[in-house]
């Protein structure tokens, strides 16, 4: 196969997440929320593979007519922030007016956040909470707080998009990845038992998401907090 046939495989591997995202949408029309996460998960897992396969194929050199991050973005905010805000306003998890507030919050602070160019920190972090409104909102199917609780964290990570605070890439910041990356991997996997058990709430994989999540919200600040050492 040529480099360039190559190419447009990963764009086209890329371009499976709106075919997932729609998917996840049909579940969570039906309130099937497990089905739905479940979607999500594979989305998930899509989005965290077509990355390095770009890179290593070189997209941008021999698919230059396709545009691999705007595709990648289009799907990132279908499944990362629009169809987890839908799912959390028709759960009923959270009451009466909080819930509209929610979704306006969500949507509204995640598309501005999205087509900021200062959103790449130069280890290739984020600047800000990166929207993966997908994993806060699972976590949240997962443990069930008072509607409250979800109203003050949702406030709490939007005004966070716009903060100068680091948040990790698991695949792409070199820094602690030794960690980050099978943290990343552990969460996904939590995540799709979760949903799979639909959320019983005995299930072990419920602690294994929290101890992950607090992980990958929390590794970028303590980066900032914690100076590397120097290698000389």
């Amino acid at each position: 196969m040529s480099p360039q046939f190559k190419a447009i495989c990963v764009h086209l591997f890329t371009a499976t997440g709106a075919v997932f995202a729609m998917l996840a949408m049909l579940a969570a029309a039906d309130a099937k929320w497990d089905l739905m996460f479940l979607w999500l998960v594979v989305a998930f897992f899509v989005d965290g593979l077509d990355g390095p396969l770009a890179r290593h194929y070189h997209v941008k050199t021999n698919a230059p007519q396709f545009d691999g991050v705007l595709l990648d973005l289009i799907i990132d905010y279908l499944t990362y922030v629009f169809i987890p805000a839908f799912a959390l306003f028709k759960s009923g998890l959270m009451d009466g007016w909080t819930g509209w507030v929610a979704i306006i919050v969500i949507t509204f602070a995640s598309a501005v956040y999205f087509c900021d160019t200062r959103m790449k920190t130069l280890d290739n972090s984020f600047s800000g909470f990166p929207g993966c409104w997908n994993m806060v909102v699972l976590v949240v199917f997962a443990l069930k707080p008072n509607f409250w609780i979800i109203l003050v964290l949702v406030t709490v990570l939007a005004v966070a998009m716009f903060l100068p605070w680091k948040f990790i890439h698991p695949v792409r910041t070199e820094r602690w990845r030794v960690v980050s990356l099978p943290m990343a991997i552990a969460w996904t996997f939590f995540a799709g038992w979760a949903a799979w058990v639909d959320f019983h709430p005995e299930s072990w994989a419920h602690w294994g998401l929290v101890v992950t999540s607090i992980y990958l919200i929390f590794a970028g600040i303590a980066q900032m907090l914690i100076p590397m050492r120097d290698p000389g």
